[in-house]
């Protein structure tokens, strides 16, 4: 609303109605970047946890792998991997948190068979092969759980924006028209009782 409107009653009201309707959307947006950024921190305190799990699996992986390729020979480890299926079963949901679509990921997290006879190989690459597949299940966690932080930080960002701009313009500017059509509302009325007090002392 333009703050040079004219200062009627209508106009009052009309004012007054739009700065509750941005203190309510403000506080809207406010409880709105709260929960999204509870929902962040959670996500990152997720993300710490499984990244330092996938560090030592990764770990526990290289190690079994290099004793079997010293055990078997890098040659035969390499017909062994290359016998590996790919990954076919990732589907891919959405879910919303205060209007942020977030991935969620559907897979079969389950035990996996060798691909490999058991006759000419050793404990090492079956070490190696569940410590790859541990990694493959946690990275794919990892990633929807970066994935959403990401989403949930731009969000916030978004949302922030909004918030500052409803606080710091729109609030302030409904607040300084209320007030401008208030006195402007209360020196007409002392003009008006100034002009009937005059009248009636001249008809007296």
């Amino acid at each position: 609303m333009n703050l040079n409107t004219v200062p009627t009653k209508g106009n009052l009201m009309s004012a007054k109605s739009s700065l509750a309707l941005a203190r309510q959307g403000y506080e809207l947006m406010d409880k709105k970047r709260n929960i999204l950024v509870r929902e962040i921190m959670d996500l990152n305190d997720q993300a710490k946890a499984i990244q330092s799990e996938i560090d030592e699996t990764f770990k526990s992986a290289y190690i079994a792998l290099e004793k079997a390729n010293i055990e078997l020979g890098i040659k035969n480890v390499e017909t062994f991997a290359f016998n590996v299926t790919p990954e076919n079963d990732i589907r891919i949901k959405t879910r919303s948190i205060m209007g942020t679509e977030i991935p969620l990921v559907k897979y079969k997290e389950e035990k996996r068979n060798p691909v490999y006879s058991f006759f000419g190989t050793t404990e090492s690459l079956d070490q190696a092969k569940a410590s790859f597949e541990k990694v493959k299940d946690l990275t794919i966690k990892l990633s929807m759980i970066e994935n959403s932080a990401y989403r949930l930080a731009y969000n916030i960002k978004k949302t922030q924006k909004r918030a500052n701009a409803l606080k710091n313009i729109t609030i302030p500017n409904y607040e300084a028209l209320v007030k401008t059509i208030e006195n402007a509302l209360e020196e007409k009325e002392r003009e008006e009782f100034t002009r009937l007090k005059v009248i009636k002392s001249r008809v007296s």
